[in-house]
């Protein structure tokens, strides 16, 4: 049919002008095509998704070559030498019967274990002055009879700890470098946002310069290490040997101090925001510690429970739970019961966010405490304390001998009870424990402070030891101990 009439078209026409007429139609069907084509596109950014339209797309680094090349010769391995007791090798009871003789034999001849050993530990560290001040973890150093730091050439030198600050798990190290060393420029986590690419460099597993990316997971974590507690959460691989090792955002900027990890979990680690360590660090290198300031309260958060029951209108803030005598919260009149929603004219929300604020706030000065009493607020001028040293010693004038249990005691003086917020001086505070003795084996630790022996109040160290003298022909003594801001009971048992 299609060729009867082409036959047709072409007599009556003739060949050329079919031609033509053939060539127009087909560049009348491209420009509709390319029209069609253009509306249906336009149709589509239309009808599309006004979110997904205007996001621009996340910046992706393609390479991090430039990064490793640059920053590697700022971080260093670290390696750790510590000495640490172990107990005294008790021999085991030895049977009666015909075996009696060998193994009572078998026993003398045995060779006795060292009451010490050496172990080693490692981890890593940022130089930040070119003169060979290093930044590093609390835990990686602490107890180091020795520390070596290892540069990215393989110059070895012997560091020094100039300071450590156990409740940040922050240290600052010192090697006496020939010339000036490369270093790397701090940042501002303040500024790193969930999703941001950020680069940690250490040696895990004591592989050197090891390179891992990922991005910023979270912010603002809890994870029960302290106090103060405020940990960038990543996915960039951090493993045993990172800690104490930078995280560094895509500018090549230091933002955090990598510190933890999560051993059960894939893709979970945890660094120290560097603003957290900056005001710190100064501090480290001129004293080797840190001084905080200190309000003197214990604190709690407020659940639903204890909102209801305190006629609350919300969870907001920090429940006071107990107030130390003599502290600056005491004499500013804040007691138990208040609900601190402010200090110094920030907000508390939780109770976590209060020992940063105090910590942060300069010993001696004037703040304003806000705080709801009886469903009304009260505005408080309080001056902020100074937080007491957790290496405060004890009075060293009275150490009687450990005995049979193994304990040095000392009376709790009226210091040390405002220090450890306890009431009338009650209690008595371990001065040492004998290695091996039933306290060391119980779990009893230098500084603990005992409040009751076999269920009678420890009042003084005298007390203590004619109920302790009674025990002797006992198996069991049982204390009850306060440690950090809660007692526990413990069982001593008299060594065979």
């Amino acid at each position: 049919m299609v060729h009867r009439i082409r036959e047709v078209l072409k007599k009556r026409y003739g060949a050329t002008t079919l031609a033509a007429v053939a060539c127009s139609f087909l560049l009348v069907g491209l420009v509709v095509a390319s029209d069609l084509s253009r509306t249906g596109s336009s149709d589509v950014q239309e009808l599309g998704d006004p979110a997904r339209a205007s996001t621009p797309a996340p910046a992706n680094p393609g390479s991090f070559a430039e990064l490793a090349k640059k920053l590697g010769p700022t971080v260093v391995n670290i390696k750790v030498a510590k000495v640490e007791k172990v107990g005294v090798f008790q021999r085991p009871r030895v049977p009666e019967g015909p075996f009696g003789e060998f193994f009572e034999r078998f026993f003398k001849e045995m060779p006795q274990p060292p009451e010490n050993f050496h172990t080693q530990g490692a981890g890593s560290g940022v130089i930040i002055s070119r003169d060979g001040t290093i930044v590093t973890n609390n835990h990686v150093v602490e107890g180091a009879k020795e520390v070596t730091v290892t540069l990215a050439d393989k110059q070895e030198y012997k560091a020094r700890i100039v300071g450590r600050d156990p409740k940040t798990d922050l240290a600052v190290l010192k090697i006496d470098a020939t010339e000036p060393l490369p270093i790397a420029a701090m940042g501002d986590s303040d500024q790193l946002n969930v999703g941001d690419w950020v680069v940690a460099i250490g040696n895990p597993f004591g592989l050197s310069n090891t390179v891992t990316a990922g991005i910023v997971s979270a912010k603002g974590r809890i994870i029960g290490a302290g106090p103060y507690d405020d940990f960038i959460q990543t996915d960039a691989s951090i493993n045993p040997g990172n800690s104490g090792g930078p995280l560094f955002n895509a500018r090549g900027e230091v933002v955090g101090i990598n510190t933890a990890i999560i051993p059960y979990g894939q893709g979970i680690g945890f660094a120290i925001p560097i603003n957290t360590a900056k005001p710190l660090i100064p501090q480290l290198v001129s004293t080797g510690e840190v001084t905080r300031g200190y309000l003197g309260v214990s604190i709690q958060s407020i659940t639903t429970d204890l909102a209801k029951a305190l006629k609350l209108d919300d969870k907001q803030g920090a429940l006071v739970g107990d107030v130390v005598p003599g502290s600056a919260a005491h004499k500013a009149g804040i007691r138990r019961g208040d609900v601190i929603v402010a200090f110094n004219g920030k907000a508390v929300k939780d109770s976590h966010d209060l020992p940063s604020l105090v910590a942060a706030t300069p010993v001696g000065q004037e703040v304003r405490v806000t705080v709801l009493r009886d469903g009304k607020k009260h505005q408080l001028p309080v001056t902020v304390g100074k937080l007491p040293s957790e290496t405060a010693k004890a009075d060293e004038s009275h150490q009687p001998t450990a005995g049979k249990w193994g304990l040095l005691l000392q009376d709790v003086s009226p210091r040390l009870a405002r220090e450890r917020g306890l009431k009338d001086d009650h209690g008595i505070v371990v001065a040492g424990v004998q290695p091996g003795s039933p306290a060391d084996l119980g779990g009893i630790r230098k500084g603990d402070i005992i409040l009751e022996v076999n269920r009678q109040p420890a009042n003084s160290v005298d007390e203590v030891m004619g109920v302790i003298a009674k025990a002797d022909n006992e198996d069991t003594l049982l204390l009850l101990v306060k440690r950090d801001q809660g007692s526990v009971f413990i069982a001593l048992e008299k060594k065979a």
